[in-house]
């Protein structure tokens, strides 16, 4: 058997948005996605919408009866902003009680709860405000952190700032995946500083409030795997690297920018404006523990004709279809295991071995009916063959001294996923939209029971 370190956890990863519905009900006002569905529903797969997801608002015993049933003792979800603060400064009492009663209940069923602060859902009034290109920004979310935390501090004792950074800043100012859908690279590295000194200030009031636990961030990691070991190759990779990782990694857990990436950023006439002091605030304000969502790597190469200053990421690293790839057909994504190992190592030997966990890694396949048994339970085999792949090569990235505590799948039920909608289904859980949001195990979930009871397989 493959077995983990004792006490390692196992569990899964969701999020506010993406699960609680109840969207504009019980005090909670407008987030991005609740407004862009309004102005623009034929971008939503199949016009579904943020207003229901998967109904946890009314559903979460049963979902928290369920991970217990299937072994884990942990699951990350988050804290919706403008559930909890619908104005930016007043306090929810319902959510308030919402947000308590589900946590406590986790904790009675023997799962720890792992609480993220922002998960992509921006509140509306700070958007109108200009959202994290607005330095106020970084006030009012310190300010959310220090309500959550006076809120809840009882009970969670491991807290995270923000769930993949790099994503919100790409699919909101690159990609056009997420509002306001706009393609400027100044104004996206000016959005991502903001969120960087967000999650800094956030650290800062988590010290001061005096609770106990821990606080990291999440990160999703997609390695870069040059074409060639070229020059220019390797160029493109380490831009990949310093744009996509080490932005967030360096400063959260070794309290400064890469040198590289400012002097990167100078000669392409992106730096973001800055405030005296913010240096010393990131040096002093660094993570217990970081969170690494892992779905793929990055095949790169050198652009054939870049541009000076870049106008886009691929001015500075050109996506390359490595031939041997194996692919996941209905995300698009490559399926490569290894790169969890190289993960692991990069954080024994770069960030000081610090304690950190696998916070996202899972497998979206669309029309998932298809794979019923005779029981009517999904048999997903590829799930589980996907996770046991990347389980052996993180085992592999510990047995060699990785510092790493625990594995969360995405995800727990099937969940909303933005503009996809449901369209692909990561749950070890089904939820049946046209049934009363009605939850059935697959045989994944049951799998998953076995492993984490053998913490190990």
């Amino acid at each position: 058997m493959i077995k983990f370190p004792d006490g390692f956890l196992w569990g899964a990863a969701a999020s506010a948005p993406q699960t609680e519905g109840h969207s504009l009900l019980n005090g909670k006002s407008a987030t991005t996605w609740d407004k862009w569905f309004e102005m623009n529903p034929e971008k939503f797969n199949d016009n579904q919408g943020p207003q229901d997801t998967s109904n946890t608002y009314e559903m979460y015993q049963e979902d928290v009866e369920n991970m217990q049933k299937i072994g884990m003792n942990s699951y990350r979800t988050s804290i919706s902003w403008a559930r909890l603060l619908p104005d930016g400064k007043t306090l929810n009492p319902e959510a308030v009680g919402f947000y308590r009663s589900y946590f406590q209940d986790m904790l009675d069923h023997g799962v720890e709860p792992i609480i993220n602060l922002f998960h992509f859902d921006m509140p509306w009034w700070l958007m109108e405000k200009g959202g994290w290109k607005a330095r106020e920004s970084v006030d009012d979310f310190a300010f959310y952190a220090k309500t959550a935390f006076e809120q809840f501090g009882d009970l969670v004792k491991r807290w995270t700032t923000f769930n993949e950074p790099i994503v919100h800043i790409e699919c909101g100012y690159l990609l056009g995946f997420h509002y306001p859908a706009i393609v400027d690279f100044k104004k996206a590295v000016q959005v991502g500083y903001h969120t960087l000194m967000a999650h800094v200030c956030a650290v800062k009031a988590f010290r001061e409030s005096g609770v106990d636990g821990q606080i990291g961030i999440i990160l999703n990691v997609s390695p870069a795997y040059s074409r060639s070991d070229s020059k220019e190759d390797m160029k493109a990779k380490n831009a990949s690297d310093l744009l996509s990782i080490y932005s967030f990694l360096d400063p959260a857990v070794l309290g400064k920018t890469p040198s590289e990436l400012i002097s990167l950023l100078k000669e392409n006439e992106l730096l973001p404006y800055v405030d005296a002091g913010d240096s010393a605030l990131i040096k002093k304000n660094t993570v217990d523990f970081i969170g690494l969502n892992y779905y793929q790597p990055n095949r790169v190469m050198a652009p054939e004709n870049p541009i000076t200053p870049a106008k886009t990421p691929e001015d500075l690293f050109a996506p390359y279809d490595w031939p041997d790839k194996k692919i996941n057909p209905y995300r698009g994504w490559e399926i490569y295991p290894k790169a969890l190992y190289d993960v692991a190592i990069m954080m024994r030997d770069k960030y000081h071995n610090i304690p950190w966990y696998v916070s996202e890694n899972g497998m979206g396949v669309a029309d998932e009916g298809r794979y019923k048994d005779d029981n009517g339970v999904i048999d997903d085999q590829y799930r589980i063959e996907f996770i046991k792949e990347h389980l052996e090569y993180l085992h592999k990235g510990i047995e060699e001294g990785s510092n790493c505590f625990g594995y969360h799948l995405w995800t727990f039920v099937d969940c909303w996923s933005w503009l996809n909608g449901y369209r692909n289904r990561y749950g070890l859980f089904s939820v049946d939209l046209d049934n009363d949001f009605k939850r059935t195990i697959k045989s994944s979930g049951k799998w998953f029971k076995e492993l984490s009871e053998n913490n190990g397989f």
